[in-house]
């Protein structure tokens, strides 16, 4: 690596270091506030408490991380300007791309990091952080998840479950699957004290199977050999865990995966569910790519405020990035009332700003 990269990576790093632990200080103080007579009362373990505040905090990263990328942008290109130290590099002949590399790798990580977050991290942990808030920190009474009811519309299967044994949706206690035909007639129930996912497929423990003719009348089993055994498979049914976590779980903590998921599984769902399910899909793809486009127009903007004036550079930088978000919010509206397509909704407002971003970084060259 270059000392000149070195160099620019160091002077980028900690303003950026310092701003995204101000956001989260900020967020943090506020969830202390609210939350911090409930924590001497439960008096939790302190490793608890930093992942407490890791899962609370997680769902707001994708819009901390740009803003953060943002005042470390502004700052840096300041500096570098201010300085003098731009016109010295160039002058020395290395390039306008090559002295802003490391700031767009750096924002190219972050958003890296930030769909990791929102496909990983969130799904597991920010449904926990707000069940041990409202449980007033008590660990036992967030351990189990209690009374699922799980319908697949797409193959006609519903599944009730009084407990979810663990946090993996592996292992299910007191289960009970009701099977129908397509014209609405019942095929089959499954009731079994407990069920368990195993190499990709369930099997039950003491189940009890019920068979039904196609005028809902309770006939003999066809296959009375595999009905009596203690523990048997249910390759029929390709339900996940992942599926009825998603489905225990806030529609806001899901994955892009178990988001799909969840909509495929329910073609009955009404047409303005479905605008919103999808919408929230393409902007949940879409939202790490706010860290590169904001990025790419606080570059120039950070220029200009150490050319020309600290207050054109910020007011620009500011107005663009609310313009930004104004647009992805009348993108959302949007798709909610069905005057623009979801995929568009979610995808232009960062296809636009792209090419603003590039333009702008592009004259500054």
């Amino acid at each position: 690596m270059r000392i000149l990269t070195r160099y620019v990576f160091r002077e980028f790093l900690v303003p950026l270091f310092y701003c995204l632990c101000g956001f989260a200080s900020i967020y943090v103080l506020f969830e202390l506030f609210g939350s911090f007579s409930r924590m001497a009362e439960a008096k939790p373990p302190f490793l608890q408490i930093v992942k407490y505040f890791c899962a609370y905090l997680a769902p707001f990263f994708q819009y901390l991380a740009p803003a953060a990328l943002m005042l470390a942008t502004l700052y840096t290109m300041w500096t570098f300007c201010r300085h003098s130290e731009i016109i010295a590099m160039r002058a020395n002949g290395i390039g306008f791309f090559t002295i802003v590399k490391p700031l767009l790798v750096v924002a190219c990580a972050m958003a890296l990091f930030v769909a990791w977050v929102n496909e990983s991290y969130v799904p597991r942990y920010a449904q926990w952080a707000k069940q041990l808030r409202n449980a007033r920190f008590e660990m036992q009474k967030v351990a189990k998840a209690d009374n699922i009811v799980f319908r697949n519309a797409k193959a006609d299967r519903t599944w009730t479950i009084d407990e979810m044994a663990g946090a993996s949706g592996e292992h299910l206690k007191s289960v009970k699957v009701t099977v129908d035909r397509v014209e609405g007639a019942r095929l089959m129930n499954v009731t079994a004290e407990r069920a368990d996912y195993l190499d990709g497929e369930w099997w039950f423990t003491n189940a009890q199977v019920q068979h039904f003719d196609s005028q809902g009348r309770e006939v003999a089993s066809p296959t009375p050999e595999l009905d009596a055994l203690a523990f048997r498979p249910f390759p029929q049914f390709k339900e996940r865990p992942s599926d009825f976590i998603a489905q225990n779980r806030d529609w806001a903590y899901n994955s892009v995966r178990d988001r799909m998921r969840y909509i495929r599984h329910h073609p009955d769902l009404s047409d303005k569910m479905v605008r919103k399910y999808r919408y929230d899909v393409w902007a949940q793809i879409m939202a790490p790519f706010a860290c590169i486009v904001i990025t790419l127009f606080a570059i120039p903007a950070g220029i200009a405020s150490g050319r020309q004036s600290v207050f054109k550079g910020i007011v620009g930088a500011l107005v663009m990035f609310f313009a930004f978000y104004a647009l992805v919010i009348g993108g959302m509206v949007g798709a909610d009332i069905g005057f623009i397509p979801a995929v568009p909704a979610a995808v232009l407002p960062h296809l636009l700003f792209l090419g603003v971003g590039v333009w702008l970084f592009r004259r500054q060259r």
